[in-house]
């Protein structure tokens, strides 16, 4: 691996998940020297495979990276990432830039922004949207706020991992508030998709006739036509799962309550999404959220999986 990216300098990938990964892979690709973190062994082993450096801890990447990307899935693992005992923060170098990825209360953001700040870091509140095949491909939505000095040194990464950079304000906290807004509606469009596609079949429509008639109806979403194929194979592979709408729903509804702002159909989704997880599908596919009008109204899933859950 070189020792210096196209841009000058080293970036560092924090999680090696679905996005993650790609986000790493994306870079490397581009000229960038890349070190990835995971506590996984697995998934730093696939990334020293295509060519980059994998590291177990946020320590062992933070004196060596100018940029680094925070990819993790939740406000707890951002905080160990950061400030925990095996963290970056202490060991960064005053003046590096911490993007922020993750899908996090905006208050939160905010708050990491300020600490950060107070540890001569900048940030770049800069919540990202795609799924995994975008990740790879280089073709991310990015909702960034920050200083000007935090986007001119995100640039050029950014320039590599996305096809869209919203600039949506100087200060951290509105990135992740564009962010919710998508995450509700996301959460809510996949739900609608599961109880429209479970109702045709209780009325004895075929699935794969209703798939294909409302994705050239009104009614379509980007949602129904992306998930309700995974739930026609019969396929609940987790691209995104069950939990990452668990937690981003309820960052929903928390934020609704802080500001005094009902959110009932995010509620209602996001009630329907605590179902599937009860029921054991919380690490399956999101749209595995149809599993609950299976165990409901007795309908049976297209698909081997779908037979054998019935079953």
């Amino acid at each position: 691996m070189n020792d210096k990216s196209a841009g000058g300098s080293r970036v560092g990938v924090i999680g090696l998940g679905a996005m993650g990964m790609g986000v790493a892979l994306t870079l490397l690709e581009k000229g960038s020297a890349v070190i990835g973190c995971d506590v996984s062994e697995p998934a730093r082993q696939r990334f020293e495979a295509s060519g980059g450096l994998g590291v177990a801890t946020p320590a062992e990447l933070a004196e060596r990276c100018d940029v680094v990307l925070v990819v993790v899935v939740n406000a707890d693992q951002v905080e160990q990432v950061l400030f925990g005992e095996q963290g970056l923060v202490g060991r960064m170098a005053p003046g590096g830039l911490v993007i922020q990825c993750a899908t996090v209360a905006p208050s939160v953001a905010r708050r990491l922004g300020e600490r950060l700040a107070a540890e001569g870091l900048e940030m770049l509140d800069a919540p990202i949207s795609g799924g995994a095949a975008k990740a790879r491909s280089g073709q991310l939505s990015v909702m960034a706020s920050g200083s000007a000095a935090a986007f001119a040194k995100a640039e050029p990464v950014l320039e590599a991992v996305a096809a869209t950079v919203y600039r949506l304000g100087d200060a951290a906290g509105v990135g992740s508030s564009m962010k919710l807004v998508n995450q509700l509606l996301a959460g809510v469009h996949i739900a609608a998709a599961a109880e429209a596609v479970a109702l045709g079949i209780r009325m004895g429509l075929d699935p794969d006739t209703v798939h294909e008639v409302i994705t050239h109806s009104a009614g379509n979403s980007w949602m129904f036509e992306n998930r309700v194929p995974h739930i026609l194979a019969g396929d609940y592979t987790p691209l995104s799962a069950v939990d990452i709408f668990v937690k981003d729903l309820n960052i929903v509804h928390d934020t609704g309550r802080e500001l005094a702002m009902a959110t009932p159909v995010a509620a209602s989704a996001l009630q329907q999404f605590t179902a599937a997880k009860g029921a054991g599908f919380g690490r399956e596919d999101d749209a595995a959220v149809i599993k609950v009008y299976q165990r409901l109204s007795g309908i049976t899933l297209p698909g081997a999986a779908g037979k054998a859950e019935e079953s």
